[in-house]
């Protein structure tokens, strides 16, 4: 079979930071004579080459090259180009890893749309990655009518024929942004870019010791010198006027004003941010003419203009005015309706704690000109911020805990201006009613077993933030209950520390309140069993029983009902079987699953050969749990352990 995709991975001392990479390369939905692995290793002074060489050995669609540090990726990426057989080239990073069907959705979908550039959906795992470029599939996108710029790392799949054709490849030797040189002219060159939105492809990850390359602090003057290289690139493909001054927006925004920005300004020793001040001083004041800044939200334009007048002192003071702010996401009660849990929340910026206000009336001004001081910088804002309010947006977002994938959900968005009583001042709140739907949370699919976070995401005056939703009332904490959705048992709860609203998947056992199920309540009538459980539930979901013997078990199909507040169990008992034993009882709310997963019942059935009489549950001994407990908290003790041996081993 020809091959269709070449990944390239450059390596450099990975440590076993590579094992998840290689073991997602491994897993590929993509037929393993369909795709080929090209290790380029730069010199790696740890145990990786000795790794790599005996998986290469093991498996044919495996090839390592091994050369000399050259001190960056650009070099070992380009070496893999070289080496490519493939219809496409994908790049990798050794601490990242892939979604199982990346290769196989984006290989498809590039052919399919004929891109040049596909660009699969990413999800960060203690790195920040694009969020709205990803919104949805786009499968014909330009830097003219998507926010491709947003996404410059080169975690993408290129047609190797078009960057034979245009001659591109990545600048060489030990440097920063390579990758925004290359892509950029991609961009600028291709004949079609396509955007998978649907699918996480590509797990960009930040290592526990933080070494990614991304995350090292840098000389600011080589830095922006790399920087002013893609600007060249854009100056050589694009003419002057909107479209380069939009694109130009994308370093000033992400490379320059943000770094001067809030808590992340602040947090940099006086010395290294004056040294990086004075770079992008510099280059504002060399590239961009004014209708750059000009289409920047509120807040970045005033930075910028801080920046171009050379008004370092100003600059600090409105960072430490905004390192105040924070975005609350207050909800309201929860509560399931036919399968879908039914809740609001309102979101709010708020400064030391408290709603922050804003000008009662206001008339958008342009800023013809840098802020006389940082205190009219700040008000120029908020006036600013209120005009522009009919503007704002609010979005919900689901995040997967164990892989940072997240998914937007749909919501419906009021704005609210409230007066602040005898101030002349007004809080700006946006409101969201939400209708959420487990069973197809995931781009029309179910949410997957295991724990979800769920963000609000604002974006109001020239600010975009995200806040976990909740502290949540009181009252709706304890009347929180589980549904069964689609097979799944979904239980919407409050996190211990904080209060925050997160779902739980097919994980949850004593939060979900089975354990107070009363025997009392259990009608038995002939070899017909109903049990009433704290549960919501569609009409006629069917279910299993099993009953468990210390011998033997035995499985009964059944039915879980709404009734009431919860649901009710009915299941038919095949009595004749059960003679003579006391049989423990557990549910299964998926009993077509591959894996099937049951949940335990507080009651147990004794039978002989004409009846069934119910019982609760005999519970472990008093020596039994403290027993059970011992063994919980030496398994934590020796896993602390363990990974503290691994991190010095790493270190």
């Amino acid at each position: 079979m020809p091959v269709k995709v070449s990944v390239i991975v450059p390596v450099y001392n990975p440590g076993p930071y590579i094992e998840d990479c290689i073991a997602s390369l491994l897993r590929q939905s993509l037929p393993p004579d369909e795709y080929e692995v090209i290790f380029v290793d730069d010199g790696s002074t740890d145990e990786t080459p000795a790794r790599l060489d005996a998986l290469a050995a093991d498996e044919p669609r495996v090839r390592v090259i091994h050369q000399e540090n050259s001190g960056w990726s650009g070099k070992p990426r380009n070496v893999g180009i070289a080496a490519a057989q493939g219809e496409f080239v994908m790049f990798v990073d050794n601490d990242d890893h892939l979604g199982d069907e990346a290769l196989e959705r984006m290989y498809g979908y590039g052919v399919a749309n004929g891109a040049d550039v596909v660009v699969g959906k990413m999800a960060g795992q203690g790195r920040q990655v694009p969020v709205e470029l990803f919104r949805s599939n786009r499968p014909r996108a330009s830097v003219e009518d998507a926010p491709l710029i947003d996404s410059l790392t080169p975690h993408k799949m290129f047609r190797r024929a078009f960057l034979d054709e245009i001659g591109l490849r990545f600048p060489e030797g030990r440097r920063r942004l390579e990758d925004h040189v290359f892509v950029v002219e991609a961009y600028l060159r291709a004949a079609n870019v396509s955007v998978i939105g649907d699918y996480v492809c590509y797990y960009h990850v930040r290592r526990d010791d933080s070494s990614n390359a991304g995350f090292q602090r840098f000389d600011p003057v080589g830095y922006f010198k790399n920087l002013r290289e893609a600007l060249d690139v854009v100056e050589r493909y694009t003419e002057p006027g909107p479209l380069r001054d939009s694109l130009f927006r994308r370093w000033l925004r992400v490379e320059m004003v943000e770094r001067m920005r809030a808590k992340r300004f602040l947090a940099m020793p006086d010395d290294y941010r004056r040294k990086q001040f004075e770079e992008i001083h510099h280059v504002v004041t060399e590239r961009f003419g004014p209708a750059v800044a000009a289409g920047l939200p509120p807040t970045q334009q005033v930075v910028a203009s801080l920046i171009s007048a050379y008004r370092y002192d100003d600059l600090v003071a409105f960072a430490e005015w905004e390192a105040g702010l924070t975005l609350r996401a207050r909800p309201g009660a929860l509560e399931w309706r036919e399968g879908r849990l039914k809740f609001d929340y309102a979101a709010e910026l708020t400064s030391g704690g408290a709603p922050l206000t804003f000008p009662g009336s206001s008339v958008p001004t342009p800023l013809d000109g840098p802020p006389a001081s940082a205190d009219e910088a700040i008000a120029w804002v908020g006036a600013d911020t209120v005009a522009q309010f009919g503007q704002a947006t609010l979005d919900l977002l689901v995040r997967e805990r164990s892989s940072g994938a997240q998914y937007f959900q749909p919501v419906e968005v009021t704005r609210e201006i409230v007066p602040v009583e005898d101030s002349g001042r007004v809080r700006l709140v946006l409101r969201a009613t939400v209708t959420f739907d487990p069973a197809g949370a995931v781009e029309g699919a179910p949410l997957r077993i295991g724990l979800w976070d769920t963000y609000a995401r604002a974006r109001v005056g020239g600010w975009s933030k995200e806040a976990r939703i909740g502290p949540g009332p009181r009252k709706a904490r304890a009347a929180t209950s589980a549904a069964v959705v689609a097979g799944h048992v979904v239980l919407p709860y409050w996190t211990d520390q904080h209060g925050h609203l997160s779902l739980d998947v097919d994980r949850a056992s004593k939060r979900l309140g089975l354990a107070g199920v009363s025997p009392d309540a259990v009608d038995l009538s002939g070899n017909r069993l109903r049990v009433p459980l704290p549960l919501h539930v569609p009409a006629g979901t069917a279910v299993l029983l099993r009953l468990t013997s210390p011998a033997r078990s035995v499985e009964t199909p059944g039915t879980l009902s709404p009734a009431g507040d919860g649901a009710v169990l009915e299941a038919g008992l095949p009595v004749a079987d059960l003679s003579g034993a006391t049989w423990r009882t557990a549910l299964c709310a998926a009993p077509d699953a591959a894996e099937r997963r049951f949940l335990p019942l507080p009651l147990s059935l004794r039978a002989n050969s004409h009846s069934v009489a119910v019982a609760r549950a005999p519970q472990p001994s008093a020596l039994r749990r403290l027993a059970r407990r011992v063994r919980r908290k030496l398994a934590v003790v020796l896993g602390r352990r363990t990974d503290s041996k691994t991190k010095a081993g790493k270190a």
